[in-house]
Formats: C-alpha cells, sequence, structure tokens
C-alpha cells in the first residue's frame, strides 16, 4: 500500500495561545452544499468470519449502551472509552466487533445508541419506498427506467435530510452528557485509571468527538438522571479515599479524585474528554474546529466529499495556530468507511484498516 501522507501537530512553547486564523467562506459553504452522508456511512460491510459481539447492550444513563470490558476487569486496571458510530448505528454487528476490538486492548469501552433506534436509512430502505412510489405511478420503457434512477436519488436526499433533522446536536449532546456521568459514576476506577474519559468516533460519530474535545459541548449540559449538582456529597463508591480492589489491597492506581474530576467536566466551559480520535468524520464544518482543545487524531480519506479537503486543511491550521496537539493521516485508495470493521476484497484496503487502527491505538495510548 502506498505510505499514507502523516502530518504531526505538536504544542510549541512559545507558539501564540489565541490566535484564530481566517477560515475561508468557500470551504464554508463547499461544506455545507456538498454531500452529506454516503452508502458507506449507512452500509455494513460483510462481518468478519470468526467474530461475534462479546458485550452486553444495557441502559447506561437511561439511554440503550453496548458495554464490553477487558476479559481481566475489574481485577485488571482499565482505561474509559467512549466510542461513537456511524448511521449504523448500535444494532450493528460490526460496531459491536470494532467496540470489542478496543476492549481486547485495555479499554473499558462504552458505545451509546446516538439514534434512539433510529438508524440512517440505507439502501433497501430507500428502495423499498421507491418502489411504493412505482406502485402509484403508470409509466413504462425508458421513461419507466429514467423515473426509478431520479426517484431513487430524490427520495434517497430526501429520507437522509429527514433523519439528520432527527437527529441535530441539540439532541444528541444532551444524551452524551447523561452517559457520561451515568459511566463516570459505573467505571470510576477506569476514568481514574486513564484521568479521563478517552473517545472514538467514526463517521456521523466523529463530530462528536470534535464537539466533545472542545467547548462547546457544555452549553448543552442538561440536567440528568444521574446528575449532581454542584458540591453535592459525593455518592457511594465515588469518594476520593484510595479505593480497594476485589482482593482488598489498596490500588496504587485510585490516585485521582473521580468526584473532582467529574464536577469539573461538568461544571465549566471546556472539554469532556481527555483525548480524542476520529476516522472519516461527516459533517464537519471549519466551525467545528473552534475552541477545541483536547489533543485530536484524525484518520481521512484522500479526497473524500464527505470530508473536503478545505474543511479539513481549514481545520489544520486552526488547531496549529491555537497550540493544539494533533495529528492528520490521509490514507489514499481507500472508500469512506474503510476504517470501520468489515471485510474487504482489496487487500489494499485490509492494510489500511490495519494502520488506521494501530494509528488511532496509539494515539490513545500516547495520551
Amino acid at each position: 500500500m502506498t505510505a499514507a501522507d502523516l502530518a504531526t501537530r505538536a504544542p510549541e512553547s512559545d507558539a501564540a495561545e489565541d490566535a484564530t486564523p481566517a477560515v475561508p467562506s468557500s470551504a464554508a459553504d463547499d461544506a455545507a452544499a456538498g454531500p452529506k452522508l454516503c452508502d458507506d456511512c449507512v452500509t455494513d460491510r460483510p462481518t468478519p468470519n470468526g467474530r461475534a459481539p462479546a458485550g452486553e447492550i444495557r441502559k447506561l444513563g437511561d439511554v440503550d449502551t453496548y458495554i464490553v470490558k477487558p476479559s481481566g476487569y475489574p481485577h485488571t486496571p482499565a482505561r474509559l472509552l467512549l466510542l461513537l458510530t456511524g448511521g449504523t448505528g448500535l444494532p450493528s454487528t460490526n460496531n459491536q466487533i470494532q467496540a470489542d476490538l478496543y476492549a481486547d486492548e485495555g479499554f473499558v469501552v462504552v458505545m451509546p445508541d446516538l439514534f434512539g433506534g433510529d438508524v440512517a436509512p440505507n439502501s433497501a430502505a430507500i428502495e423499498e419506498e421507491v418502489r411504493s412510489q412505482e406502485s402509484s405511478t403508470a409509466a413504462g420503457g425508458s421513461f419507466l427506467d429514467l423515473f426509478k434512477t431520479k426517484a431513487a436519488e430524490t427520495v434517497k436526499s430526501f429520507m437522509i435530510d429527514m433523519w439528520l433533522a432527527r437527529h441535530t446536536e441539540a439532541k444528541v449532546l444532551p444524551l452524551l452528557h447523561r452517559v457520561l456521568r451515568a459511566a463516570r459514576d459505573e467505571f470510576a476506577d477506569a476514568v481514574a485509571r486513564g484521568d479521563g474519559v478517552y473517545a472514538v468516533g467514526y463517521c456521523f460519530g466523529g463530530r462528536y468527538v470534535l464537539l466533545l474535545a472542545g467547548d462547546k459541548a457544555s452549553q448543552y449540559n442538561v440536567e440528568g438522571p444521574t446528575a449532581k449538582p454542584s458540591g453535592a456529597a459525593p455518592t457511594q463508591g465515588t469518594a476520593p479515599t484510595a479505593q480497594t480492589t476485589t482482593s482488598g489491597a489498596a490500588d496504587p492506581n485510585a490516585d485521582v479524585d473521580v468526584v473532582a474530576l467529574e464536577e469539573g467536566l461538568l461544571g465549566r466551559p471546556g472539554p469532556l474528554i481527555k483525548a480524542g480520535v476520529l476516522a472519516h468524520a461527516t459533517l464537519v464544518s471549519p466551525e467545528d474546529f473552534k475552541g477545541l482543545q483536547a489533543p485530536i487524531s484524525m484518520v481521512c480519506v484522500e479526497s473524500d466529499p464527505m470530508f473536503p479537503d478545505a474543511v479539513r486543511t481549514a481545520g489544520e491550521d486552526y488547531l496549529s495556530q491555537n497550540n493544539v496537539e494533533h495529528e492528520v493521516q490521509v490514507y489514499p485508495g481507500v472508500p469512506h468507511g474503510f476504517a470501520v470493521v468489515g471485510d474487504y476484497a482489496d487487500a489494499s484496503i485490509q492494510e489500511a484498516q490495519a494502520v488506521a487502527f494501530e494509528q488511532m491505538l496509539k494515539w490513545l495510548n500516547a495520551h
């Protein structure tokens, strides 16, 4: 495979703190006018043979969530990872296996249902809608073929637009706050182990990693079922005292005041994650990079209309000029969505999948 184009930016001690580059208006215009989701965003590749999900789906912060833990946990310390999916969502076997792969690497993984069971419409749903329209239309020959093509394009665009209108940041971010609160309570040891929460996001979920890594997500911090008011007494099991392992010995990794960490994350503007990685994100605009503070790694596809070069470079410029640690790796010759678990016949895409996963793991482990 052709070597990926790697660019890494690290903070410099003498960098200007508040520099904000001008973002070309054409970049934002192109992003708004471009395609919103593609087939790779809403359709799973064939599931790899010999692997089945190992976790469970249950409520976390009153949100259906796929949860998977390392085999040795809690006897073996682990860190907490929030995984945000593309449009195929929680029911996707491939997404669940993707979460399992991170658990194999030592993370407690929580993967919430971002869409409340309303996954993005895929080709099968669109074809069914087109067939229903055809049944009420009398036509024949080439006109019918043309009608089918145009109808499919129109229906696809309409269904995607309607789905996106149901899943805006005003709906998704409060859901993520509830999940994060509950996860910090239940997996306080994992939060302490990593000194915060890590996040990875694919396609639709990639944009939300950016928002959680900056100061925008805090404005959606509505009270949830597990929220505690600022200054509230610690609940049982989260007191800032030395925690113990199941053997009764003091846990040497429990040296972080988890309650203070939680209150700090939820009580002030700022990042809700310690570090994040996004892979072939969608719906991102240059504005989404503003206010970003946590270290970010980006897995990108060369000439990706879902994440245009103009948006990516505007984001890189902002991060560099504002001294935000980041890296960007652009993969040529791969489709959008390639980094998610799924079988490809092309060996070069398979290799790129493995390289991208290693990139993501390396970033998480380094932070």
